[in-house]
């Protein structure tokens, strides 16, 4: 899938500092962008890009970096229902909007759109405003967190909208996203659900376990039909394997007699067939849970992600996650009706700081925050990095990674 970047300038910059790339945290580091790409990244002593010598120097924009700062790949979150009020699943584009902008400053620069199970009229709704917002390139595309899971392991789930495997419904909301859809969290044990990888694969959407109550022999059998199917769709730029929704939560947990599909997922994923999303906020999962994923399958096979829902970036209080009420005490989202976890307060910045303060590395941590999302949505010639020819998407960042400024496709966010 590509995503078009908002319309290039022709503004230069050199900032001089630590660049953190794929093979290491440069020191003596030099980033220069023209426009909205990058065209260098690597040693200041190296640097030799036409456009940039001292003939043209009155046109570059210098920017030197304090010693305790470091520049970093924008983030990347494929799974997200909103932010500082905005809401993804109300299928509202203003309040989409809203989150959107709040994502982007926040460091988030490529974001999927995450729905939840509502009625088909709602969903179609929904991913129609955000196939829209895709086109614009605000949004990397859409993720479906439903309709199609298990009633048993729903969690904020709305069960009145819960379905068994619907091919009829599934070719609508296929044709509703004009190509948008990108990712769709389903329950393998479902009658129908082997049928559904299958048309999910043939449109190159990326199937993800999640919401799910099966045995370990069904996740593990479904994983792979997944990663055959994507593989042999053959759509340019996909990753060929599948993913699990926030490995834990949203299915039961792993037991020696009953290991269920936790085990299947760490296995599958150990083999470099699978990629496992963590929700790594300090309250989905505990940090030593968090360490131990990282050692068991390694950063390469690990998506972060926020699972964030409106109340992102605001004080405690009340909030909706779609057309469901919830309270938000002490930072943790909880729905009225059940008590159940209804997603994150956290950004990603803070889920990436959160993950070293595990004791995750730091590489590690970023790999699983930029490069490794980049390959699930396909955008590897477009983000997840600092590399030549990627889009200007920059953090600047300090030592305890607080946020500085915000550089999205060569434009700065204040």
């Amino acid at each position: 899938m590509t995503v078009p970047s908002p319309a290039p300038v022709s503004t230069k910059y050199l900032i001089q500092g630590a660049v953190v790339t794929d093979h290491g945290i440069i020191e003596g580091g030099l980033l220069a962008i023209e426009g909205d790409r990058i065209v260098y990244a690597g040693r200041a002593d190296h640097f030799d890009e036409p456009g940039f010598d001292q003939a043209d120097m009155d046109a570059v924009n210098v920017i030197s970096l304090p010693a305790d700062q470091r520049l970093i790949p924008g983030l990347i979150d494929v799974h997200n229902h909103g932010g500082n009020g905005g809401d993804f699943p109300s299928g509202d584009e203003a309040s989409a909007r809203i989150a959107v902008d709040f994502l982007h400053r926040a460091g988030t620069t490529t974001l999927l759109a995450s729905m939840v199970t509502a009625s088909p009229e709602d969903l179609i709704k929904g991913i129609g405003i955000y196939a829209g917002m895709t086109a614009e390139g605000l949004l990397a595309g859409i993720h479906l967190e439903g309709p199609f899971l298990s009633h048993a392991r729903c969690g904020a789930q709305n069960p009145a909208f819960l379905l068994d495997p619907d091919l009829e419904l599934m070719s609508s909301l296929i044709e509703a996203g004009q190509g948008a859809i990108a990712t769709m969290t389903y329950a393998p044990e479902l009658p129908g659900a082997a049928d559904l990888v299958d048309l999910l694969t043939t449109h190159g959407i990326t199937p993800s376990v999640g919401h799910t109550n099966s045995d370990t022999v069904t996740a593990a059998e479904s994983l792979e039909q997944a990663r055959e199917g994507l593989e042999s769709a053959g759509y340019d730029g996909v990753s060929g394997r599948p993913t699990v929704t926030h490995l834990f939560n949203g299915m039961p947990p792993m037991h020696h007699r009953s290991p269920g599909p936790v085990a299947a997922c760490l296995r599958v994923a150990s083999a470099g067939n699978a990629a496992v999303e963590l929700v790594a906020d300090g309250t989905h999962l505990d940090p030593e849970t968090v360490k131990t994923v990282f050692d068991i399958v390694g950063a390469a096979n690990i998506v972060l992600v926020t699972d964030s829902m409106a109340a992102a970036g605001l004080a405690d209080g009340s909030y909706m996650l779609g057309p469901s009420p919830v309270t938000v005490a002490n930072g943790v989202a909880t729905l009225d009706a059940t008590g159940s976890i209804a997603g994150g307060t956290a950004t990603l910045l803070e889920v990436l700081g959160r993950t070293t303060a595990a004791g995750v590395p730091f590489r590690d941590a970023l790999q699983s925050a930029t490069s490794v999302p980049a390959a699930v949505l396909g955008l590897t010639d477009e983000v997840g990095a600092l590399r030549r020819g990627l889009r200007a998407d920059v953090l600047i960042v300090d030592a305890q990674l607080e946020l500085q400024r915000v550089m999205r496709a060569g434009t700065w966010l204040e």
